[in-house]
């Protein structure tokens, strides 16, 4: 599968596994592609409908001149779902990522059966809020080169080697004004939900129920709190820098492949 116009932006998205078997959504997150869900989606495509996309402005996808927002971004996914007649669809995402499948789930639920997101661009507070201004005005003069910067310093220094370079290098081809646009939908934006009260206030209208893994045992703390909807958990990786999917690729695929197996065995996501 290569590119799909979905009637609102074109975006490129491959799929392995079986046809049949219960869908999964990989989503990546900011400055990054698809890509990075390979290891993953070889070992869930045994079992699972495995589908992983370039958002739009990233990667293989079509780069608009405006609108590179996660909100866009989800919509752009309901209407991959709804293209690809997947179904409700388990849907996993990567920090922006984690945002997007957040707000899939809000703005489309029955597209969506349940979410994992990992170490999520939602619930921002104290001196991290106050460094969005700044961080925002580098990113709309310096762009993808400001970028840089922050995905270098996201690593443990466990990583495998290489995982930093190849970050950096995707991060560094993705167009200036997306990574400003992206970043001022996730907090500046009249309807960014990435600071907390706003986070809150969207995580209250998720009917699916979710599982969330943070490397910050407060933000984990903070999240459990906001829990509601039988079934949810947050779990806490202490020993993992923000890219913790690809940190630990074997844990997070069991982590999926369990969860994914429960939806199967109790059904459609659930109100």
């Amino acid at each position: 599968m290569t590119i799909l116009p979905l009637g609102r932006v074109r975006l490129f998205c491959t799929a392995l596994g079986p046809a049949e078997g219960l869908p999964l959504l990989l989503v990546h997150g900011w400055g990054g592609d698809g890509r990075e869900w390979s290891p993953h989606a070889e070992a869930l495509a045994g079992r699972f409908r495995v589908i992983v996309p370039d958002l739009r402005g990233h990667g293989r996808s079509e780069v608009p001149d405006q609108g590179n927002t996660p909100a866009e971004m989800a919509d752009d996914l309901a209407a991959l779902l709804g293209r690809l007649d997947t179904g409700p669809t388990v849907v996993v995402g990567h920090s922006m990522g984690g945002q997007v499948v957040n707000l899939l789930a809000v703005r489309h639920p029955v597209l969506v059966r349940s979410v994992v997101a990992l170490d999520p661009a939602h619930g921002a507070h104290g001196d991290e809020v106050t460094r969005i201004p700044a961080r925002l005005a580098r990113y709309r003069a310096l762009g993808a080169g400001a970028a840089a910067d922050f995905v270098a310093g996201a690593f443990s220094p466990v990583a495998p080697v290489g995982l930093r370079t190849a970050h950096v290098r995707t991060v560094l081809g993705t167009p200036d004004h997306v990574i400003a646009q992206a970043y001022a939908g996730m907090y500046t934006d009249p309807d960014a939900v990435g600071v907390r009260p706003h986070s809150e206030a969207y995580l209250r209208r998720r009917t699916r129920r979710a599982l969330t893994v943070w490397t910050s045992a407060e933000a984990a703390a903070w999240e459990r709190d906001t829990l509601h909807v039988p079934g949810s958990r947050v779990e806490h990786w202490p020993d993992s820098g923000h890219y913790l999917h690809e940190e630990h690729p074997e844990r997070t695929v069991r982590l999926i492949q369990e969860w994914a197996a429960d939806e199967a065995r109790t059904g459609p996501g659930r109100a």
